[in-house]
Protein backbone atom coordinates (compact mmCIF):
# COMPACT_ATOMS: atom_id res chain seq x y z
CA UNK A 1 0.00 0.00 0.00
CA UNK A 2 1.69 3.19 -1.20
CA UNK A 3 0.88 6.30 0.82
CA UNK A 4 3.88 8.24 -0.53
CA UNK A 5 1.84 9.46 -3.52
CA UNK A 6 -0.81 10.99 -1.25
CA UNK A 7 -0.42 14.72 -0.67
CA UNK A 8 0.37 15.92 2.85
CA UNK A 9 -2.94 17.66 3.50
CA UNK A 10 -4.90 14.54 2.58
CA UNK A 11 -2.67 12.10 4.45
CA UNK A 12 -2.78 14.15 7.63
CA UNK A 13 -6.41 15.23 7.33
CA UNK A 14 -7.57 12.51 9.67
CA UNK A 15 -10.61 12.06 7.43
CA UNK A 16 -11.78 8.82 5.86
CA UNK A 17 -13.53 9.92 2.67
CA UNK A 18 -10.41 9.50 0.50
CA UNK A 19 -9.70 5.96 1.73
CA UNK A 20 -10.70 3.38 -0.88
CA UNK A 21 -12.58 0.13 -0.05
CA UNK A 22 -9.42 -1.92 -0.49
CA UNK A 23 -7.75 0.13 2.23
CA UNK A 24 -10.70 -0.49 4.53
CA UNK A 25 -10.43 -4.20 3.80
CA UNK A 26 -6.70 -4.14 4.57
CA UNK A 27 -7.30 -2.26 7.83
CA UNK A 28 -9.77 -4.95 8.95
CA UNK A 29 -7.85 -8.04 7.86
CA UNK A 30 -5.33 -8.31 10.69
CA UNK A 31 -7.74 -7.34 13.51
CA UNK A 32 -10.27 -9.92 12.29
CA UNK A 33 -7.60 -12.61 12.23
CA UNK A 34 -6.00 -11.62 15.51
CA UNK A 35 -9.13 -11.45 17.69
CA UNK A 36 -9.64 -15.16 16.93
CA UNK A 37 -5.99 -16.07 17.65
CA UNK A 38 -5.91 -17.20 21.29
CA UNK A 39 -2.26 -18.29 21.24
CA UNK A 40 0.46 -17.11 21.50
CA UNK A 41 -0.84 -15.12 24.46
CA UNK A 42 0.87 -13.06 27.14
CA UNK A 43 -0.51 -13.82 30.58
CA UNK A 44 0.70 -11.95 33.63
CA UNK A 45 1.15 -14.87 36.01
CA UNK A 46 3.44 -16.73 38.38
CA UNK A 47 4.15 -20.40 37.68
CA UNK A 48 2.27 -22.85 39.89
CA UNK A 49 1.40 -26.56 39.88
CA UNK A 50 -2.10 -25.62 38.78
CA UNK A 51 -0.87 -24.12 35.53
CA UNK A 52 -2.38 -21.13 33.75
CA UNK A 53 -6.03 -20.89 32.83
CA UNK A 54 -6.82 -20.40 29.16
CA UNK A 55 -7.24 -16.75 28.13
CA UNK A 56 -10.69 -17.49 26.71
CA UNK A 57 -11.91 -18.71 30.10
CA UNK A 58 -11.01 -15.49 31.90
CA UNK A 59 -11.65 -13.13 28.99
CA UNK A 60 -14.38 -14.49 26.72
CA UNK A 61 -14.77 -11.07 25.05
CA UNK A 62 -11.14 -9.99 24.69
CA UNK A 63 -8.99 -13.15 24.56
CA UNK A 64 -7.14 -12.92 21.22
CA UNK A 65 -4.41 -10.70 19.83
CA UNK A 66 -1.62 -11.89 22.18
CA UNK A 67 -2.86 -9.73 25.09
CA UNK A 68 -6.03 -8.17 26.47
CA UNK A 69 -5.34 -4.55 25.50
CA UNK A 70 -4.58 -5.48 21.89
CA UNK A 71 -7.84 -7.43 21.71
CA UNK A 72 -9.67 -4.37 23.03
CA UNK A 73 -8.20 -1.93 20.54
CA UNK A 74 -8.61 -4.42 17.69
CA UNK A 75 -12.34 -4.52 18.49
CA UNK A 76 -12.25 -0.70 18.67
CA UNK A 77 -10.65 -0.65 15.22
CA UNK A 78 -13.35 -2.89 13.76
CA UNK A 79 -16.16 -0.87 15.33
CA UNK A 80 -14.65 2.41 14.17
CA UNK A 81 -14.34 1.11 10.63
CA UNK A 82 -18.01 0.16 10.56
CA UNK A 83 -18.86 3.68 11.71
CA UNK A 84 -16.61 5.74 9.43
CA UNK A 85 -16.50 3.61 6.24
CA UNK A 86 -19.72 3.46 4.28
CA UNK A 87 -20.49 -0.08 3.06
CA UNK A 88 -17.39 -1.66 4.58
CA UNK A 89 -16.41 -4.74 2.53
CA UNK A 90 -16.09 -6.86 5.71
CA UNK A 91 -19.21 -5.47 7.43
CA UNK A 92 -21.07 -8.77 7.69
CA UNK A 93 -18.09 -10.65 9.08
CA UNK A 94 -17.24 -7.92 11.60
CA UNK A 95 -20.80 -7.83 12.93
CA UNK A 96 -20.94 -11.60 13.18
CA UNK A 97 -17.68 -11.74 15.16
CA UNK A 98 -18.69 -8.98 17.56
CA UNK A 99 -22.17 -10.43 18.09
CA UNK A 100 -20.53 -13.67 19.20
CA UNK A 101 -18.29 -11.87 21.71
CA UNK A 102 -20.55 -9.17 23.10
CA UNK A 103 -22.96 -11.13 25.28
CA UNK A 104 -24.07 -10.33 28.85
CA UNK A 105 -22.55 -13.58 30.11
CA UNK A 106 -19.17 -12.88 28.52
CA UNK A 107 -19.09 -9.33 29.84
CA UNK A 108 -19.94 -10.52 33.35
CA UNK A 109 -16.98 -12.91 33.24
CA UNK A 110 -14.69 -10.03 32.24
CA UNK A 111 -15.98 -7.99 35.18
CA UNK A 112 -15.39 -10.86 37.59
CA UNK A 113 -11.76 -11.00 36.53
CA UNK A 114 -11.28 -7.28 37.19
CA UNK A 115 -12.96 -7.58 40.57
CA UNK A 116 -10.32 -10.15 41.51
CA UNK A 117 -7.42 -8.41 39.70
CA UNK A 118 -7.90 -4.69 40.24
CA UNK A 119 -4.72 -3.49 38.49
CA UNK A 120 -4.86 -5.84 35.51
CA UNK A 121 -4.12 -3.82 32.33
CA UNK A 122 -3.71 -0.52 34.25
CA UNK A 123 -3.77 1.97 32.58
CA UNK A 124 -3.30 1.12 28.90
CA UNK A 125 -6.00 -1.50 28.49
CA UNK A 126 -8.43 0.62 30.49
CA UNK A 127 -7.76 3.58 28.22
CA UNK A 128 -8.52 1.59 25.08
CA UNK A 129 -11.70 0.16 26.60
CA UNK A 130 -12.96 3.72 27.01
CA UNK A 131 -12.09 4.48 23.39
CA UNK A 132 -14.18 1.45 22.39
CA UNK A 133 -17.09 2.68 24.51
CA UNK A 134 -16.77 6.14 22.94
CA UNK A 135 -17.03 4.61 19.49
CA UNK A 136 -20.33 2.96 20.34
CA UNK A 137 -21.60 6.27 21.75
CA UNK A 138 -20.72 8.12 18.54
CA UNK A 139 -22.21 5.55 16.17
CA UNK A 140 -25.91 6.09 15.43
CA UNK A 141 -26.82 2.50 14.66
CA UNK A 142 -29.07 -0.20 16.13
CA UNK A 143 -26.19 -2.66 16.41
CA UNK A 144 -24.11 -0.05 18.21
CA UNK A 145 -26.93 0.65 20.66
CA UNK A 146 -27.25 -3.03 21.48
CA UNK A 147 -23.51 -3.56 21.89
CA UNK A 148 -23.25 -0.38 23.98
CA UNK A 149 -25.91 -1.68 26.35
CA UNK A 150 -24.17 -5.04 26.70
CA UNK A 151 -20.68 -3.62 27.29
CA UNK A 152 -21.85 -0.85 29.64
CA UNK A 153 -21.34 -2.81 32.91
CA UNK A 154 -17.68 -3.37 32.00
CA UNK A 155 -17.40 0.29 31.02
CA UNK A 156 -18.66 1.30 34.46
CA UNK A 157 -16.25 -1.12 36.15
CA UNK A 158 -13.29 0.35 34.26
CA UNK A 159 -14.30 3.92 35.12
CA UNK A 160 -14.48 2.92 38.79
CA UNK A 161 -11.01 1.39 38.60
CA UNK A 162 -9.63 4.46 36.84
CA UNK A 163 -10.94 6.66 39.62
CA UNK A 164 -9.66 4.48 42.45
CA UNK A 165 -6.49 2.94 41.00
CA UNK A 166 -5.16 5.45 38.45
CA UNK A 167 -6.30 9.02 39.00
CA UNK A 168 -5.37 8.61 42.66
CA UNK A 169 -1.69 8.05 41.84
CA UNK A 170 0.73 10.67 43.13
CA UNK A 171 3.07 10.87 40.15
CA UNK A 172 3.05 9.95 36.46
CA UNK A 173 5.08 7.40 34.57
CA UNK A 174 6.94 9.04 31.69
CA UNK A 175 7.77 5.99 29.58
CA UNK A 176 7.28 5.00 25.96
CA UNK A 177 5.30 1.85 26.64
CA UNK A 178 2.01 0.70 28.16
CA UNK A 179 2.43 2.39 31.54
CA UNK A 180 2.62 5.90 30.05
CA UNK A 181 0.33 8.09 32.16
CA UNK A 182 -0.17 10.83 29.57
CA UNK A 183 -1.53 8.46 26.92
CA UNK A 184 -4.02 6.99 29.39
CA UNK A 185 -5.12 10.46 30.46
CA UNK A 186 -5.69 11.61 26.90
CA UNK A 187 -7.89 8.56 26.23
CA UNK A 188 -9.81 9.14 29.47
CA UNK A 189 -10.29 12.81 28.62
CA UNK A 190 -11.43 12.02 25.08
CA UNK A 191 -13.95 9.52 26.44
CA UNK A 192 -15.24 11.92 29.08
CA UNK A 193 -15.83 14.66 26.52
CA UNK A 194 -17.37 12.31 23.97
CA UNK A 195 -19.81 10.91 26.51
CA UNK A 196 -20.35 14.22 28.41
CA UNK A 197 -19.04 12.76 31.67
CA UNK A 198 -18.20 16.09 33.30
CA UNK A 199 -16.96 14.69 36.61
CA UNK A 200 -14.50 12.35 34.91
CA UNK A 201 -13.41 15.16 32.59
CA UNK A 202 -12.68 17.44 35.55
CA UNK A 203 -10.76 14.70 37.35
CA UNK A 204 -8.67 13.93 34.25
CA UNK A 205 -7.85 17.61 33.65
CA UNK A 206 -6.92 18.09 37.29
CA UNK A 207 -4.64 15.06 37.22
CA UNK A 208 -2.99 16.15 33.97
CA UNK A 209 -2.22 19.60 35.37
CA UNK A 210 -0.92 18.13 38.61
CA UNK A 211 1.32 15.70 36.75
CA UNK A 212 2.62 17.80 33.88
CA UNK A 213 2.00 21.55 34.23
CA UNK A 214 5.44 22.27 35.68
CA UNK A 215 7.47 20.19 33.21
CA UNK A 216 10.27 22.24 31.63
CA UNK A 217 13.09 21.59 29.13
CA UNK A 218 12.10 17.98 28.54
CA UNK A 219 15.04 15.68 27.67
CA UNK A 220 13.84 14.89 24.16
CA UNK A 221 17.32 13.85 23.06
CA UNK A 222 17.04 10.62 25.08
CA UNK A 223 14.25 9.24 22.90
CA UNK A 224 13.58 6.51 22.01
CA UNK A 225 14.29 5.00 25.41
CA UNK A 226 14.16 1.38 24.23
CA UNK A 227 11.52 -0.50 22.32
CA UNK A 228 9.08 2.39 22.64
CA UNK A 229 5.81 2.66 20.76
CA UNK A 230 4.99 6.08 22.24
CA UNK A 231 7.12 9.22 22.49
CA UNK A 232 6.98 10.40 26.13
CA UNK A 233 7.60 13.96 24.92
CA UNK A 234 5.00 14.10 22.18
CA UNK A 235 2.43 12.03 24.06
CA UNK A 236 2.58 14.47 26.97
CA UNK A 237 2.24 17.45 24.64
CA UNK A 238 -0.63 15.72 22.84
CA UNK A 239 -2.40 15.43 26.18
CA UNK A 240 -1.77 19.00 27.28
CA UNK A 241 -3.14 20.47 24.03
CA UNK A 242 -6.43 18.92 25.14
CA UNK A 243 -6.13 20.44 28.63
CA UNK A 244 -5.19 24.06 27.88
CA UNK A 245 -6.74 26.59 25.56
CA UNK A 246 -4.63 27.57 22.55
CA UNK A 247 -2.80 30.51 24.15
CA UNK A 248 -2.16 28.64 27.40
CA UNK A 249 -0.82 25.70 25.45
CA UNK A 250 1.56 27.83 23.40
CA UNK A 251 2.99 29.24 26.62
CA UNK A 252 3.29 25.78 28.15
CA UNK A 253 4.93 24.20 25.11
CA UNK A 254 7.54 27.00 24.91
CA UNK A 255 8.66 26.09 28.41
CA UNK A 256 8.26 22.35 27.98
CA UNK A 257 10.36 21.88 24.84
CA UNK A 258 13.99 22.83 24.30
CA UNK A 259 14.76 24.33 20.88
CA UNK A 260 13.85 21.33 18.74
CA UNK A 261 15.30 22.99 15.63
CA UNK A 262 18.85 22.59 17.01
CA UNK A 263 21.01 19.58 17.82
CA UNK A 264 20.67 17.27 19.68
CA UNK A 265 16.98 18.05 20.18
CA UNK A 266 16.05 17.94 16.49
CA UNK A 267 16.22 14.14 16.55
CA UNK A 268 12.66 14.25 17.91
CA UNK A 269 11.50 15.33 14.46
CA UNK A 270 13.03 12.36 12.64
CA UNK A 271 11.37 8.94 12.21
CA UNK A 272 13.14 6.05 13.89
CA UNK A 273 14.60 3.15 11.96
CA UNK A 274 12.39 0.10 12.38
CA UNK A 275 12.39 -3.42 10.99
CA UNK A 276 9.22 -5.40 10.37
CA UNK A 277 11.00 -8.74 10.86
CA UNK A 278 13.52 -8.01 13.62
CA UNK A 279 15.55 -10.56 15.56
CA UNK A 280 13.86 -9.35 18.75
CA UNK A 281 10.18 -9.12 17.90
CA UNK A 282 9.54 -6.46 20.53
CA UNK A 283 11.62 -4.15 18.31
CA UNK A 284 8.60 -3.92 16.01
CA UNK A 285 7.29 -1.46 18.60
CA UNK A 286 9.31 1.13 16.69
CA UNK A 287 6.94 0.88 13.73
CA UNK A 288 4.13 1.84 16.07
CA UNK A 289 6.31 4.62 17.47
CA UNK A 290 6.47 6.29 14.06
CA UNK A 291 2.67 6.06 13.75
CA UNK A 292 1.97 7.48 17.20
CA UNK A 293 4.51 10.24 16.71
CA UNK A 294 2.77 11.08 13.42
CA UNK A 295 -0.64 11.55 15.02
CA UNK A 296 0.83 13.54 17.91
CA UNK A 297 2.84 15.79 15.60
CA UNK A 298 -0.16 16.36 13.31
CA UNK A 299 -2.36 17.34 16.24
CA UNK A 300 0.29 19.64 17.65
CA UNK A 301 0.80 21.31 14.27
CA UNK A 302 -2.91 22.10 14.05
CA UNK A 303 -3.12 23.38 17.61
CA UNK A 304 0.02 25.51 17.24
CA UNK A 305 -0.99 27.07 13.92
CA UNK A 306 1.19 30.16 13.50
CA UNK A 307 3.68 29.10 16.18
CA UNK A 308 7.34 28.74 15.19
CA UNK A 309 7.13 24.95 15.55
CA UNK A 310 3.90 24.44 13.59
CA UNK A 311 5.48 23.94 10.16
CA UNK A 312 8.29 21.83 11.65
CA UNK A 313 5.72 19.56 13.27
CA UNK A 314 3.67 19.28 10.08
CA UNK A 315 6.70 18.32 7.98
CA UNK A 316 7.76 15.83 10.61
CA UNK A 317 4.25 14.35 10.86
CA UNK A 318 4.30 13.71 7.10
CA UNK A 319 7.64 11.87 7.32
CA UNK A 320 6.54 9.81 10.30
CA UNK A 321 3.20 8.94 8.69
CA UNK A 322 4.82 7.78 5.46
CA UNK A 323 7.43 5.70 7.29
CA UNK A 324 4.95 4.19 9.73
CA UNK A 325 2.25 3.40 7.18
CA UNK A 326 4.77 1.80 4.82
CA UNK A 327 5.56 -0.79 7.52
CA UNK A 328 2.30 -1.11 9.44
CA UNK A 329 0.77 -3.97 7.45
CA UNK A 330 3.37 -6.62 8.19
CA UNK A 331 2.45 -10.30 8.41
CA UNK A 332 4.78 -10.68 11.39
CA UNK A 333 2.37 -11.44 14.24
CA UNK A 334 4.47 -9.35 16.62
CA UNK A 335 3.16 -6.34 14.69
CA UNK A 336 0.09 -7.58 12.84
CA UNK A 337 -1.89 -8.13 16.04
CA UNK A 338 -1.88 -4.38 16.85
CA UNK A 339 -0.41 -2.07 14.21
CA UNK A 340 -3.59 -1.75 12.13
CA UNK A 341 -5.23 -0.05 15.11
CA UNK A 342 -2.45 2.54 15.22
CA UNK A 343 -2.70 3.09 11.46
CA UNK A 344 -6.47 3.57 11.71
CA UNK A 345 -6.07 5.99 14.62
CA UNK A 346 -3.74 8.12 12.52
CA UNK A 347 -5.81 7.99 9.33
CA UNK A 348 -9.18 8.73 10.96
CA UNK A 349 -8.17 10.87 13.96
CA UNK A 350 -10.59 13.65 12.97
CA UNK A 351 -13.65 11.42 12.57
CA UNK A 352 -14.79 11.93 16.16
CA UNK A 353 -13.84 10.53 19.53
CA UNK A 354 -10.21 11.63 19.34
CA UNK A 355 -9.27 15.02 20.83
CA UNK A 356 -12.82 16.40 20.88
CA UNK A 357 -13.17 20.00 21.99
CA UNK A 358 -13.98 20.71 25.59
CA UNK A 359 -17.71 20.70 26.21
Amino acid sequence: MDFETVDTDTLLSGRSEWLEPEIAETLSQHPLDAIETEYPHYVRSVDSPDGVERPKNNHPVFYGCYDWHSAVHSHWALLRQLRVFESHPAESEIKQRIDARFTPENVEREIEYFEANRTFERPYGWAWLLHLASELTLWDDDHADEWKSIIEPLEREIISLIESEFLSQEQPLRVGTHENSAFALHCILDYARTTSNESLESAAVETAIEFFAQDRNYPVEYEPLGWDFLSPTLTEADLMRRVYDRNEFRTWVDGFLPDITTKPYDTLLEPVHAETDPDEEVAIHLVGLNLSKAWSLAGLATTLDGHRYAEEFERSAKKHAERGLSQAFTDNYAGSHWLSSFALYLLTRNEGGIAPNAS
